[in-house]
This record gives C-alpha cells, sequence and structure tokens, in this order.
C-alpha cells in the first residue's frame, strides 16, 4: 500500500518537472512559439491546482479507491497521447487533460494514507516516505528529463509513465480495498467558483512570470480570482454539504500548515527555477549536467526525509520543523550571494545541500499538521487543501519571486543580469521561509507546545 501510494504521487510531481529540461528538444520537434512553449508546463499546473478540490471531495463521496483508479486512468492516458502527439495544439490539449488526472490521483493518494496508516509512528513513517516522493521527484525529474532528452527522446518521459500507470492499476486490483464512502452530492456551485478562482490565480501567475505584473491581463486576472475565491468561500459558509468545508480552516494547526506550505513551496519552487537557469546562462552547463548537478541535494532531501521519523521521535516535531525552514533559509540566502564568477562546488552545490536537506525535513512535519485531528467524513477534503496549498505556493510563489528578479538594474540576457536576478529572487525566497517560519510559530509550534 505504500509503495502504491507513494509511486502514485511520485509519478504527478515528476511530470511537473521532467518536462523543463527537455523542452528545447520538444520545441524543435513540434515547432512551439516561446510563448507557446510555455504553456507546455503551464497547463498541467492550471488544471492540476484548479481541480484539487473537487478531486478530493469525490474521494468522499465515491471512495477513494474508484477516484485512485479514475485518476491514474486519465493519467496514463493522456500521457499516451503526449507522447504520440503530432502538433502544438495537440500537446497542450492532452497535458490539460494530464493535469485534471492528477487533480483526481492526487488528493486519492493522500486519503488513502490516512485511511490505511493509524495515527501516530506509522502514519508519521508513512508521510515521510510520501513527502519524500515530493521532494525528490521534482529534483529528480530534472535529472531525468534532460538525460532522456539528450539520448533517447523528449518523448521518452511521457512514454514511462504506461508501464508505471499499468503496474500500479495492478497492484490497486490486488490490494486496495474500497474506503467508506459519505452519503451527499456534489457542491456544484462551490466546484465551479473554487476550480475558476483557484485556475485563475494560477493563470495571473503564470502570465506575470511571462510578461510581468505591470499589465493589466495579469492584474485583472489575478483580481477576478481573488473575488472569486471570496465568492466561494461565502457559498461554502451556507452550503449544507460544502465541498471545502470551513472547519478544516478553523482548526489552528492544519491553517498554519497550509499558509507555511504555501511560503515553503514559492521558495523551493523559484529554487529549481533560477539555479537551473543560472547554471545553462551563467557556467553554460548542458541540460543534462544541470540536472546531475541537482543530485547532491537531491540525495540530502532524501536522506533527509527517511531519517525525520527519528529526529521528530528524538527531538520532536517542531524543532525538526524550525530546524528545517532555519537551515533551508540559510541555503537560499547562501545562494543569494551568487555572481557571474561563483565555484560550482563551493558556492552553488554547497548552499544546495543546505536547501535539500531543509527540503526532506520541512515536507513530513508540514503534511502531518495539514491533515491533524480530520473527522473521517472530510478525509478527502483535507487532503485536496494540502494540494492546493502545495500547488498555489508553486505558481503564485514563482511568479512574486520573478517580479522581484526583473528589479535589477542589469537588463537582457548578459550573464551579469541573469546573475542579478537570481540573487535577487532567491534573497526573496529566503524572505518567504523566514514568513512560513514565523507563521509556524504562531499556529504549529503553539499546538505542539
Amino acid at each position: 500500500m505504500l509503495a502504491l501510494i507513494v509511486l502514485s504521487y511520485a509519478m504527478i510531481v515528476l511530470d511537473i518537472s521532467i518536462v523543463l529540461t527537455a523542452l528545447p528538444r520538444l520545441q524543435a520537434d513540434l515547432g512551439f512559439t516561446d510563448a507557446g512553449l510555455s504553456w507546455v508546463s503551464s497547463i498541467y499546473t492550471l488544471f492540476f491546482g484548479g481541480f484539487l478540490l473537487l478531486g478530493g471531495k469525490l474521494g468522499d463521496l465515491f471512495g477513494r479507491r474508484r477516484m485512485y483508479m479514475t485518476g491514474l486512468g486519465i493519467f496514463a492516458v493522456a500521457s499516451l497521447a503526449i507522447g504520440l502527439a503530432q502538433s502544438a495544439g495537440f500537446i497542450v490539449a492532452a497535458r490539460a487533460v494530464q493535469g485534471l488526472g492528477a487533480a483526481i490521483l492526487a488528493p486519492s493518494t493522500l486519503a488513502l494514507l490516512q485511511v490505511t496508516f493509524d495515527a501516530g509512528e506509522e502514519r508519521n513513517k508513512a508521510v515521510a516516505w510520501y513527502s519524500a516522493a515530493a521532494g525528490v521527484s521534482a529534483s529528480f525529474g530534472m535529472v531525468l528529463g534532460g538525460l532522456l532528452a539528450d539520448l533517447v527522446s523528449w518523448r521518452a518521459g511521457f512514454f514511462l509513465n504506461i508501464p508505471v500507470s499499468l503496474g500500479l492499476m495492478i497492484v490497486a486490483l490486488r490490494f486496495l480495498q474500497e474506503t467508506e464512502t459519505f452519503k451527499g452530492k456534489v457542491d456544484l456551485g462551490g466546484a465551479v467558483l473554487s476550480t475558476l478562482g483557484l485556475g485563475g490565480l494560477v493563470f495571473a501567475s503564470v502570465h506575470a512570470a511571462e510578461t510581468g505584473w505591470g499589465n493589466w491581463g495579469s492584474i485583472g486576472v489575478l483580481a477576478a480570482g481573488a473575488v472569486l475565491l471570496a465568492a466561494f468561500l461565502l457559498v461554502e459558509a451556507r452550503v449544507r454539504e460544502p465541498l471545502l468545508p470551513l472547519r478544516l480552516l478553523a482548526h489552528a494547526e492544519r491553517s498554519g500548515a497550509y499558509g507555511a506550505r504555501v511560503l515553503f513551496l514559492g521558495a523551493n519552487v523559484a529554487f529549481y527555477f533560477f539555479v537551473a537557469q543560472y547554471m545553462q546562462e551563467v557556467l553554460g552547463l548542458s541540460a543534462a549536467m544541470t540536472g546531475l548537478a541537482f543530485l547532491p541535494a537531491t540525495f540530502v532531501n532524501f536522506l533527509a526525509a527517511m531519517n525525520v521519523t527519528r529526529m521528530i521521535a528524538r527531538i520532536g516535531r517542531g524543532p525538526v520543523l524550525v530546524l528545517s525552514l532555519v537551515t533551508c533559509g540559510g541555503g537560499l540566502a547562501w545562494l543569494s550571494l551568487l555572481g557571474t564568477d561563483s565555484n560550482l562546488w563551493t558556492q552553488i552545490m554547497l548552499p544546495m545541500i543546505f536547501v535539500g536537506f531543509g527540503q526532506g525535513a520541512a515536507m513530513a512535519p508540514l503534511t502531518s499538521a495539514g491533515i491533524a485531528e480530520v473527522e473521517p467524513r472530510d478525509v478527502g477534503a483535507a487532503s485536496g487543501t494540502v494540494n492546493v496549498a502545495h500547488q498555489m505556493g508553486s505558481s503564485l510563489g514563482l511568479a512574486l519571486l520573478v517580479a522581484l528578479a526583473t528589479l535589477t538594474s542589469a537588463a537582457g540576457s548578459s550573464a551579469a543580469a541573469v546573475a542579478e536576478r537570481t540573487s535577487h529572487a532567491l534573497m526573496g525566497g529566503a524572505v518567504l521561509v523566514l514568513l512560513a517560519l514565523v507563521i509556524s510559530k504562531l499556529f504549529i509550534l503553539r499546538r505542539l507546545n
């Protein structure tokens, strides 16, 4: 069961990053414009983030096993379509369907973890593996995407999902029992408002990352998304069977975990985005070598995630969360000192190891806090909310730090300009992690004490 849950979630996260280092090959093969190419990644995030709450609620109503199989099936078929794509428009459409499958599958995996493993040490270990899948897959996807694109084809990464998905389906059919279902109906009003609202925030973030915040397109869609989400919360407070029970947010530890996760993910997605760009455009590394340069941080990330339950048993969940956030923030602040002549080994890979440790050790406590003391009827909704926080942090945080990166004295694509933008963004990331620490202290650690 643990292998089933972890591999499923790892595959979802892997497909977010595996395409990044393969984009130049994909563009040359299918004739994408520069603007159109960005939507290969963005449309996946847009549909993934927009349908997460609905995906979590469907698991509560119809059973997590059924929705797990549905999401996995959609994801696999879309992966096959992407691998066979012969046009730019077709691959973007298929990536949207793949994001929808991921939005159904992701909350099902975390919900299955909650109902399978009892609260306490057993669940803590399972959450550690689950969190490791999120952190390690993100960086390993960049390595794998670059290697496959250089040695085989950009299509290979998507074809790889087919045998993995089929294997997971066979295991699920044999070992996975259907979970308890809860009578009710889909909150259609809430589903529409949350999907459009979350989608609007993601779209505005993606658009701002491309064109900056100095235009009405980004600001207008962002404002519309915020208004729709405000309307969504009003609707949820009035309906009998809400898509997002507001009692989830009334719990201090859970709400603090959602906020801290948004900030933490924003900082760390920007870390991958800007450091990868820096290594290629300033240091002149290839896509494959850039991916390989992340391996030490990935290895430390995995070690930290696998030993986080031991650390928690020894010093407590609160101190582990503080240590991980301080270490990650310190690593990002160190990386913000990068210049045009920084040494790869001592000034990049060494602080990356600190970031990797912080990522590996922080995700498990944040995930545990996000599902703490959840009632059985709210398991799917809580799982969806954790994943929403994850996706919102990834998109909104990146857009914020991209905008911050543009506030530099150097312009253009010179090595000096890229180095200065990277420095600004990573210092901003360190500030986001500091804010996550403050929120954790106010809401999560107070509960633990």
